[in-house]
């Protein structure tokens, strides 16, 4: 002990001992000494020294402190002194300023370690088991040793965790313990072992782990809560980002209607800390990764649903329009609220009708548009705008003829502001920015809508006094001709691209203005910069779309006319060049990944998603188109015309197929309601013979009762007329029974009979005689389905067969049901029979009681009694047989009737 203090205190005589050598003596002291005591100090102070020395601790004494770990696991002070050690060597966690190089050599020593400690991965499989232990000393060190270690080389210890039996369970368990620290540490792990490792956040999720972290957030006070909230937070987008199976599990768990509590802010909006700016933008986070565009679509609109059921997107649509809520956290919910409602018409719909608290009230649709075609607005806040227009409208073609109907003459309301009126603003604005965003809007607007760029069309605008009105259209190419600025150009051509697309009548238009062919060439032709060949390149797609979607209605610009002019004035191979700078810009690939319009600055602000989309769809088809001579094009007319009338004879051979689907599908739940009712038949067939079994056994109890001639006459009657109630009301059952299955029978029959006159008039159809061009294999699904429309009727007439054997089963038990009848009038009239008899025996037993009566008073008349004279009657047959004989041979029919009516009432008894 006093050789630690003077290492320690430095009070030691003579010169002092360097660190290394006091390193290493102390890690001889750990690894030799008997007593826990010396090795417990002997690791403190490598704790002590482990900062200062972090190299030589590391390399000395990192086997000798696994070693404790393994082999002292009774005494908790000298395992947390241990994992401190362990904790201080692996982890870089000086708070001081360094320089780079420096910095980089500790992160290259944390690495070192870390790539030492789990060489075997057995030593990390202790650390998990050491995390049981419920000992503060013991599990806080442990949970920051393997946040350090995971955070040093994730996936290695991520790979071991995940063999380990139960590792990740143990994990689990730091969220449910009751010191504070230990669960708030236990979060910062659990945010480290869930990174980019889909399995174990799958096993993290089942471990409810959403259940305990949506608890804490609303113990901590959700998005008023601390840091507790966010780490939180950003566990729940571990672990929900990209994983479906995650995202699935937590809708399906109803946990999205419990993230509607964190977005209730009040109306004093005032009080924006840092941390609730940071917790509620996280909150807005999770709720995009739930109803992200990459997710799948099904998945999508689910999550969609949930959140309008539930009130989660009114709640979203609150904050949207409330005020004092910060820029950042505007902008947010903006894009939240647009991944929201995109593609789900419902919240759509809904959308459209939030208005804003403004006197009068505006829609929140044209309070957004404001923001967007304002310049002073910040620019992230107007490519979020930007963003929920295009959400709003995507997939919604009500939306986008609401939108474009305010721009129509007949619905311009001069006393409000429209949408319609905002967007032709930003249009024709001197800020690039709002013309491109307008531009953008309105294309998305008309994207993949007909009738909307047809209703276009018609939009006329005032543009001075004394001038009459011009197209839109025809506004827009001449903003393009009088040469602004890049961005404008490109908005607009974008715009005219979407607007004539695939819309032969817009085409039409575009070219009816002599002045819009001869730009478009001479922009394609000249050599501009850098700049401008973005601006050549839509000005070729524009020209190539004339060319595609041309109808040859104007005979100075037909499809011929217009590539001759090509050919002539620009070149094909240049034209197609020009038309490929689109593709190649690098701006073009960063707008093609997704639909949100991020860019870091204003002047980037080119492409639009949804436009890359229509590039990809329509470079290949114009290019193939002005390469093509009139003769090629003629032949493919040809062609077309011929794949037409094909595609007309197999569109027939399909209704064809079609109805007889629909005939087969009729014929197969007809076979299934038959079957149905067979089963239905049987078990009433079956309940039938357990009804009659059960008169039979009724019969024979009422035989055995018959038999007993010494029942009384109340009771027979009693019994007899149950039984006859009984019998009656029975067979009138079945004789319904019978009478409703005769008719079921009918009905089916008629039913087959029709079925059959179907199928047979079914199989004696005959195909259309054009079937020349039908393919063989088409001819053979045909008959394959004929082919089962036979089998079908096979199955009917087996149903046929089945009633026929039904109708003879109840025919035999209609025969059973007459024997029985039979029977049962006979044993009425043993019944009557009976009755008739037993009244004769009660008259002779009532005339034999009188004798009986008469004989006893006679005898007590002569002064005898019954017992002495049977007494002495006794004594003299002893003596005198004969003569007792000759006494009593006058009163012999007597005795035989006394004696008869005693034993019949000896038997009725």
């Amino acid at each position: 002990m006093n050789f630690f203090r003077g290492v320690i205190s430095g009070q030691a005589a003579g010169p002092q001992p360097s660190g290394a050598e006091t390193i290493q003596k102390l890690c001889d002291r750990v690894a030799s000494s008997t007593l826990l005591e010396d090795r417990r100090d002997a690791v403190r102070a490598l704790k002590s020294l482990s900062k200062k020395y972090r190299m030589e601790v590391g390399t000395q004494a990192m086997d000798h402190l696994i070693n404790i770990l393994q082999t002292d696991r009774s005494d908790s002070e000298i395992l947390g002194y241990a994992l401190d050690t362990l904790y201080n060597v692996i982890c870089n966690d000086e708070e001081e300023e360094q320089d780079e190089n420096a910095q980089k050599q500790a992160d290259d020593l944390s690495l070192q370690f870390t790539d030492t400690f789990i060489q075997d991965p057995e030593h990390v499989t202790l650390l998990l088991t050491l995390l049981e232990e419920f000992d503060f000393h013991v599990r806080w060190p442990g949970v920051k040793l393997l946040t350090a270690l995971l955070k040093n080389q994730g996936p290695q210890i991520q790979g071991i965790i995940l063999v380990s039996p139960m590792g990740v369970s143990r994990l689990m368990d730091l969220l449910a313990d009751s010191r504070e620290v230990i669960r708030n540490d236990g979060l910062l792990l659990l945010q480290q072992l869930t990174k980019g490792n889909a399995a174990i956040q799958k096993i993290v999720a089942f471990e409810n782990a959403f259940e305990r972290l949506l608890d804490i957030i609303t113990e901590e006070g959700s998005s008023d809560g601390g840091i507790v909230v966010e780490d939180c937070l950003l566990l729940l987008l571990n672990l929900l980002k990209n994983n479906s199976s995650n995202q699935n599990f937590f809708k399906e768990g109803s946990y999205i209607q419990r993230m509607k509590p964190w977005f209730e802010v009040g109306d004093d909006n005032s009080g924006w800390s840092a941390q609730k700016v940071t917790n509620l933008h996280l909150m807005l986070q999770l709720v995009r990764v739930m109803v992200s565009p990459v997710n799948s679509p099904g998945a999508t609109a689910s999550c969609q649903k949930s959140m309008f059921q539930c009130g989660l997107l009114q709640q979203l649509c609150t904050i949207l329009m409330a005020t004092g809520v910060p820029a950042d956290i505007l902008t947010e919910t903006i894009n939240t609220v647009s991944e929201v409602i995109r593609g789900s018409q419902v919240n759509q719909d809904y959308f459209a009708s939030v208005n804003a608290p403004s006197n009068p009230p505006r829609p929140a649709i044209v309070v957004l548009l404001m923001s967007m075609v304002n310049e002073r607005q910040p620019f992230v806040l107007r490519c979020a705008v930007l963003y929920c227009f295009q959400c709003f409208l995507y997939k919604n073609q009500k939306g986008q003829g609401e939108i474009v109907a305010t721009l129509l003459p007949s619905t311009i309301d001069a006393n409000s502001i429209s949408a319609g009126q905002l967007l032709c603003g930003g249009l024709f604005s001197a800020d690039s920015l709002s013309n491109w965003c307008a531009a953008v809007a309105l294309a998305h607007a008309l994207q993949d809508n007909l009738t909307q760029k047809e209703q276009l069309l018609r939009v006329q605008l005032a543009t001075s006094l004394g001038k009459p009105p011009v197209s839109l259209l025809q506004q827009c190419t001449n903003i393009l001709s009088q040469g602004s600025k890049v961005q404008t150009r490109v908005g607009l051509l974008m715009l005219l691209c979407t607007w004539i697309s695939n819309c032969p009548i817009a085409v039409t238009h575009f070219l009816h203005n002599q002045e819009n062919v001869p730009f478009l060439t001479a922009q394609i032709s000249e050599n501009l910069g850098e700049d401008e060949r973005l601006v050549q390149g839509l000005c070729a797609l524009l020209l190539g779309i004339c060319i595609y979607y041309n109808d040859n209605s104007l005979e100075n610009y037909t499809k011929e006319k217009l590539k001759q002019l090509i050919e002539k004035r620009i070149g094909k191979e240049n034209f197609v060049e020009k038309l490929g700078f689109i593709t190649k810009h690098e701006l073009y690939s960063r707008a093609a990944q997704k639909p949100q319009p991020v860019f870091p600055s204003p002047e980037q602000m080119l492409f639009d998603h949804e436009f890359t989309k229509l590039v990809k769809e329509l470079e290949g088809v114009i290019t193939k188109a002005v390469h093509k001579s009139s003769e090629e094009e003629k032949k493919e007319e040809e062609v077309k015309k011929t794949l037409e009338q094909h595609d007309n004879i197999v569109t027939q051979y399909k209704e064809l197929i079609r109805e007889q689907d629909a005939q087969l599908q009729e014929l197969k739940e007809q076979v299934a309601s038959m079957t149905s009712q067979n089963e239905q038949l049987q078990a009433t067939i079956t309940q039938q013979q357990s009804q009659i079994q059960q008169h039979k056994d009724q019969y024979n109890i009422l035989k055995l009762k018959l038999a007993k001639e010494n029942q009384g006459q109340s009771n027979s009657q009693g019994d007899g007329s149950q039984v006859n109630g009984l019998q009656t009301e029975e067979l009138t059952q079945l004789r319904e029974e019978v009478e409703e299955l005769r008719k079921q029978h009918s009905l089916l029959q008629t039913q087959l009979s029709d079925k059959d006159a179907l199928i047979s008039s079914l199989s004696s159809d005959t195909l259309p005689s054009s079937d020349s061009s039908l393919d063989a294999a088409k001819m053979a699904e045909l008959e394959s389905r004929l082919g089962a429309q036979t089998s079908e009727m096979e199955r009917l007439k087996v149903c046929e067969n089945i009633r026929a054997e039904l109708e003879k089963q109840l025919d035999s038990t209609t025969s059973t049901v007459a024997i029985l009848q039979t029977e049962k009038e006979k044993l009425q009239t043993d019944v009557q029979e009976s009755k008739k008899e037993q009244d004769d025996l009660l008259m002779l037993l009532a005339d034999q009681d009188q004798k009986i009566t008469s004989l006893k008073k006679r005898l007590k008349d002569l002064g005898e009694t019954v017992e002495k004279l049977l007494e002495n009657v006794c004594h003299r047959e002893n003596e005198h047989p004969h003569e007792v004989e000759l006494l009593f041979q006058p009163f012999a029919s007597s005795f035989v009737l006394i004696h008869h009516l005693v034993t019949s009432a000896s038997l009725h008894f």
